[in-house]
């Protein structure tokens, strides 16, 4: 017997080969202990988000995977640059709203990218004190050029869903993001 197996059987619980889960058997293992052992009785709410964490981790790893890391970028070096991209100069708090990123990854990543020539800062017009952040013409290039990459790859993950299967998932959750401000939930937008 497994080692694994044993120890469930020691501690009261049922046997489970951890090597035989796999994530919606996991999210069933879940949501059967937290009902029974845990007392939880919104199994419902944890599967929804179990399941948007999971699509949310395999989406951006696999973009990261064969679009951004073989270009020599991260995801989220791509998400600044395709803010700074669409918007043109931005400040830097806002570049850290828009990216849904702390104002310190911002920073950190404009250092880089500055370093690599694909990006700069320049005074602001309007409040000399801050800067907003640019691409250079070598940043607008890439940038271009990796969006093409990326949006192929987005455009092959949403192929799994019809048109209006698409819109609805986008109108679920916008519902559900914004709702976050009626529970008072606080953290980047």
């Amino acid at each position: 017997m497994s080692e694994q197996r044993m120890s469930s059987e020691a501690s009261g619980r049922e046997a489970v080969s951890l090597d035989d889960l796999d994530f919606w058997s996991f999210v069933e293992l879940a949501n059967r202990r937290l009902s029974t052992e845990f007392g939880s009785t919104h199994q419902l709410a944890t599967e929804v988000l179990l399941s948007l964490n999971r699509a949310a981790n395999v989406v951006t790893y696999d973009l990261e995977a064969t679009v951004h890391r073989p270009h020599g970028l991260s995801f989220p070096t791509f998400r600044l640059m395709f803010v700074i991209w669409l918007t043109g100069p931005i400040e830097p708090k806002n570049a850290a709203r828009l990216t849904g990123m702390s104002r310190a990854a911002v920073s950190n990543l404009s250092k880089s990218l500055q370093s690599a020539g694909l990006l700069e800062r320049e005074p602001d017009p309007d409040d000399r004190r801050s800067v907003r952040l640019l691409l250079t013409p070598a940043g607008q290039e890439k940038i271009s050029e990796i969006y093409r990459d990326h949006n192929e790859r987005e455009q092959a993950w949403a192929s799994g869903l019809t048109e209006a299967e698409q819109r609805v998932l986008v109108l679920l959750l916008d519902k559900l993001i914004t709702n976050r401000e009626q529970m008072g939930v606080r953290g980047r937008n």
